[in-house]
C-alpha cells in the first residue's frame, strides 16, 4: 500500500553533504515502493515539481528554526500528506529521524574528540550559546516529552539508546530503521587503475611490495579519530607483518595539522592525503579494508558504502553502523578510539591477506550488502507508516 510522504529537511542541496544526500536517496527508494514522495525543505535552489522551498524568501543560507516551523505549518494546512517524516525536530511530524542522533550526544562526543579536558568541558560548557542549536535542542526535548508526539525512527541501536537514556522513551515511541546506501555503484576501472598508480607513486612503493590500503574518509578528521588511526599506524608499522600497512585519508579537511602529526609518529610515509574525493567508488576499489576510528557516528554513512562495497571495515562502538557487521568475522569493532593499541591490533589483523579475503568472502555469503541497502531501509520505513496509520485510525 502507497502512501502520500513529505519528507523534511532544511536544505534540498544534494551536493552540501552525506545527510542530505542520503534523504534524496530515501525519497527515491521510497517511491521505488509505490509511495508518492515530496520533499519539503526551508532552503535550496530547483525546479523539480516534488521539491517545495518554504522559506525561499528568507534571507541568508540558514532559516531560523521558529520561520522553518511557521512555514510548514501553513505548507501542511494547505496540503495534505498521510505522512509527514521529518530530519528535523517538528511536533507536527508523525515520524522523527534525526541523522545526527541526539543533539546531547552530538555535543558530548564531539566535545571528548578533542582529546583535552578542558576543551572538554569548554566546548561542552558553551555548546549551546549558538542561538539556533539551542532552538534545536529544546525543540527535540519538546518533541521526545510529547505524549502524542511523532515515533522515532532511529538509524541505529546506538541512536536509539540516547533517546532512552537523555529523553526516557521507550519501545512505543522508538523503533530501529538502520541506515541504507545504493548498493549498486560501480567503480570506474580505468579511473580507478590510474588513482592506484597515482597513489602507489607518491607513496614510493610498487606491487611487488604487497602494500595493504586502509581507506579513511571523512571531512571532520578530528571527529572521525584521524588522530588515533595515525598514531596506530605508527604501532602498526614497528611490528613485523605480512604486508605493510598504508593509510589513504580522503575528505575536504586541511590535511597540515594531520602531516606534521604523522612526521611526529614516523609515518609520514605511509599515509597519503588524497583531499576531496569525487567518485568513492574508485577509492574502495583500490582499497582492502574500510577504517573510521570515529568519535561518534549515528550510523557512518562510509562504513556503509565499504561493506555495499564487499570490504572488510574497522570502525568504534560510537558508530551505529556496528549493528550492520559482525564483529570478528566481517570486520572489526574497537571500543573507543582511545584505544589506540586496539586499534592498531585490529590494523594488524588485516595486514594478512588471508584475514582480508575471509572477511570480504563473509560479507558476500551473508548478504551483508541487502541488508545496509537504501532499499531495505525503505521497506523498514513502509512498515512503520503502517504501523502509525493503523494506530491513527484507532484513536
Amino acid at each position: 500500500m502507497g502512501f502520500k510522504v513529505a519528507i523534511v529537511m532544511e536544505r534540498a542541496d544534494i551536493v552540501s553533504g552525506g545527510d542530505r544526500r542520503s534523504s534524496f536517496e530515501l525519497a527515491a527508494a521510497l517511491g521505488a515502493e509505490g509511495h508518492e514522495v515530496e520533499i519539503l525543505a526551508a532552503k535550496g535552489q530547483t525546479q523539480a515539481q516534488h521539491i517545495h522551498i518554504l522559506c525561499a524568501g528568507e534571507g541568508g543560507r540558514r532559516v531560523r528554526y521558529a520561520a522553518f516551523e511557521r512555514a510548514l505549518r501553513r505548507h501542511l494546512a494547505e496540503n495534505r500528506y498521510d505522512i509527514v517524516h521529518s530530519v528535523v525536530p517538528f511536533e507536527a511530524a508523525d515520524v522523527y529521524q534525526p541523522q545526527a542522533g541526539t543533539y546531547a550526544e552530538t555535543v558530548r562526543r564531539n566535545a571528548a574528540s578533542y582529546g583535552s579536558k578542558w576543551m572538554e568541558w569548554y566546548k561542552r560548557a558553551t555548546a549551546f550559546a549558538n542561538r539556533r542549536r539551542g532552538a534545536l535542542l529544546r525543540a527535540e526535548r519538546r518533541v521526545c516529552r510529547r505524549a502524542e508526539g511523532p515515533m522515532v525512527a532511529a538509524m541505529s541501536e546506538y541512536v536509539a539508546e540516547q533517546f532512552m537514556r537523555y529523553y526516557g522513551l521507550d519501545g512505543e515511541r522508538v523503533v530501529v530503521v538502520g541506515g541504507g546506501v545504493r548498493t549498486h555503484i560501480e567503480a570506474d576501472k580505468g579511473a580507478a587503475d590510474t588513482l592506484r598508480s597515482q597513489i602507489m607513486g607518491k607513496l614510493g612503493v610498487k606491487e611487488a611490495d604487497r602494500p595493504v590500503f586502509f581507506l579513511f574518509a571523512a571531512n571532520n578528521f578530528r571527529l572521525k579519530g584521524l588522530g588515533p588511526l595515525i598514531r596506530a599506524l605508527g604501532i602498526v608499522c614497528r611490528r613485523a607483518t605480512e604486508r605493510p600497512a598504508f593509510v589513504i585519508a580522503a575528505g575536504s579537511a586541511r590535511s597540515r595539522r594531520w602531516r606534521i602529526l604523522a612526521a611526529r609518529y614516523g609515518v609520514s610515509d605511509r599515509i597519503i592525503f588524497l583531499g576531496k574525493v569525487r567518485h568513492i567508488a574508485n577509492a574502495f576499489a583500490i582499497s582492502d579494508v574500510a577504517i573510521l576510528p570515529t568519535f561518534y557516528d549515528p550510523a557512518s554513512r562510509f562504513i556503509l558504502e565499504a561493506l555495499a562495497a564487499g570490504k572488510p571495515v574497522i570502525t568504534t562502538s560510537y558508530d551505529g553502523a556496528c549493528d550492520m557487521f559482525e564483529d570478528g568475522r566481517h570486520g572489526r569493532m574497537v571500543e573507543s578510539p582511545a584505544d589506540v593499541e586496539g586499534l592498531a591490533a585490529a590494523m594488524t589483523h588485516f595486514t594478512s591477506t588471508e584475514n582480508i579475503e575471509a572477511a570480504a568472502e563473509a560479507i558476500m555469503a551473508d548478504g551483508v550488502r541487502e541488508k545496509v541497502s537504501i532499499a531495505r531501509a525503505a521497506k523498514d520505513l513502509g512498515a512503520l507508516y503502517e504501523r502509525i496509520i493503523e494506530r491513527r485510525g484507532k484513536r
